[in-house]
């Protein structure tokens, strides 16, 4: 009986030590990465296909059915997924974070995805929405702050970034003992409050372009907020060298552990 628990066990420990305990977590970030790819690939279409058919007059009937309806419903999601979302990782955290070596770097390789995750809304919001937002403003003059380019790229990928950035520091906080332990990660939080200070900008961005006739060009000093707050993203690697030295300190530890 003793054999059979002690080969059993060697089993198991042989199955937790494998790959697949390290990325136990990957199945939901994979979907993360699916379903940003899935919403802003359907964006990309309905601006195509509703745009400038039905978005060039914000006073017609169907703008308001076809662009205002779209920005109230993604408001409501959002604004439910983002209170719903963080809420469940404060309830779920871990009060006494007394976990294994190996725990912890298994949850630093979940941290490195869920950053994987939130980088891949903001580069959807900052690249391909941004520059086709400037693009729409040049030839498309605008008579609505809510033009059919602002309701996708100001209160859609904003937003849900904001969402993953926010979620991200709440996961690191309450589930990482360095975190805990040291209180704040400078750039860990830049990289989040940056991107997160783009929403703000959006105002003083709106009441410029109501008071100036002014080129939608980057270089503007209109836009320099927008610019210098995303690069604040960059933060991102002093996050990855965090990492880094923490799990340098963890491997030993976990030699330890298997010998």
């Amino acid at each position: 009986m003793s054999v059979t628990t002690d080969v059993g066990a060697g089993v198991k420990r042989k199955e937790s030590d494998g790959l697949g305990f390290y990325l136990k977590d990957a199945p939901w970030w994979i979907l993360g990465l699916v379903t940003i790819t899935a919403i802003m690939v359907f964006s990309i279409w309905y601006q195509q296909a509703f745009g400038h058919t039905y978005g060039l007059d914000s006073h017609s009937e169907v703008f308001q059915t076809y662009w205002m309806n779209f920005f109230y419903v993604e408001t409501i999601v959002l604004v439910m997924f983002g209170a719903g979302f963080w809420t469940w990782l404060w309830m779920t955290r871990e009060k006494t974070l007394d976990i294994s070596p190996k725990e912890e770097f298994r949850r630093y390789i979940s941290l490195v995805m869920f950053l994987c995750v939130y980088t891949w809304a903001v580069y959807w919001a900052g690249s391909y929405f941004a520059e086709q937002d400037a693009a729409w403003h040049q030839v498309v003059t605008r008579d609505t702050s809510f033009t059919p380019s602002h309701i996708i790229l100001f209160y859609l990928t904003f937003p849900l970034y904001i969402c993953l950035g926010v979620g991200s520091l709440i996961w690191a906080y309450t589930r990482l003992p360095m975190y805990r332990k040291f209180g704040v990660s400078l750039p860990h939080v830049l990289a989040v409050v940056g991107p997160f200070m783009i929403m703000p900008n959006v105002g003083l961005n709106e009441w410029g372009h109501a008071f100036w006739f002014m080129e939608e060009l980057f270089s503007a000093p209109l836009h320099w907020g927008f610019v210098v707050l995303g690069w604040s993203a960059l933060a991102l690697g002093g996050v990855l060298m965090q990492i880094v030295l923490r799990v340098n300190e963890l491997l030993p530890q976990i030699r330890e552990e298997k010998a």
